[in-house]
């Protein structure tokens, strides 16, 4: 890496030859990208290993050390970890170096460790900043439902009204068509969902409907009941054939009982 620094103390870098180095301006967003960057690329040798806690906790570690040196007096408002005890920036930690601007910070530095332990996509490093006391503390919950607008929509929608009624409202309030707003909605995760209707698992994740696929089963019920369907059947069809030749049975015996009456009755009117 090239010594910046180096480079902007040399006479030829000064104005003139003489006075102070530059000092160029550190941009905090960038920063904190690369404290993002830590603890994705601390996590990469738990990728697929099965141990979620240990990624977490290397995760962690790598963004709390580089939140040290970006200037900014931070407090953690939202941190990750408390529900499932995994290592943390706690809430109320102050991170960075102190000097800057004050800030909320909320931290996840692994959102997916299940995913990181089972070696599969879409785990992310995730930070947020906001002014201080800007930031609303969510410390008390995991999961929200949530509603968001832009500041027309203060005092007007409410998540509790229908969702059409929201529309014409924010319409209303902003003075447009309701087919110029663009309303976007986050689906809840789909094994979130699953539990929350059937914690026993009576609905299939995804995921786990193509393993069963890839192994021969089908969409439905159990090969159990497929076993007892397809029993039944056969036995339907074998009484079927048995009442069949039951009845072809007596027919037969009764067409031959009466050609022999018939025949014993010719022989008794013939002539001695």
């Amino acid at each position: 890496m090239v010594s910046l620094t180096a480079d902007m103390n040399t006479p030829s870098a000064t104005s003139g030859g003489s006075g102070a180095p530059l000092r160029p301006d550190r941009n905090m967003a960038l920063e904190l990208v690369r404290a993002t960057e830590a603890a994705s690329i601390r996590a990469v040798p738990f990728i697929g290993r099965g141990k979620k806690e240990a990624a977490d906790g290397a995760a962690v570690d790598a963004m709390r050390a580089f939140l040290t040196t970006v200037s900014f007096d931070g407090t953690i408002v939202i941190g990750e970890g408390e529900k499932d005890n995994a290592p943390m920036l706690f809430n109320g930690e102050r991170v960075g170096n102190g000097t800057g601007p004050q800030c909320d910070v909320a931290v996840d530095p692994i959102d997916g460790t299940s995913l990181t332990a089972a070696g599969r996509n879409n785990a992310l490093s995730v930070i947020a900043v906001s002014d201080h006391g800007t930031m609303l503390d969510a410390s008390s919950v995991f999961y929200m439902d949530k509603l968001v607008t832009g500041p027309a929509g203060v005092g007007v929608v409410d998540i509790r009204l229908p969702i059409g009624e929201n529309i014409r409202r924010l319409a209303k309030a902003l003075d447009k068509p309701i087919d110029e707003l663009v309303v976007s909605v986050l689906a809840p995760a789909p094994a979130r969902e699953a539990h929350r209707r059937d914690p026993r698992g009576g609905r299939r994740h995804p995921a786990d409907e193509r393993r069963r696929r890839r192994r021969g089963h089908q969409r439905g019920p159990p090969r159990r009941a497929h076993r007892h369907v397809r029993g039944r059947r056969r036995q339907a069809r074998r009484e079927s054939s048995r009442r069949a030749r039951s009845r072809r049975s007596e027919a037969t015996s009764r067409g031959v009982c009466g050609r022999a009456t018939t025949m014993r009755s010719s022989a008794g009117s013939m002539p001695g």
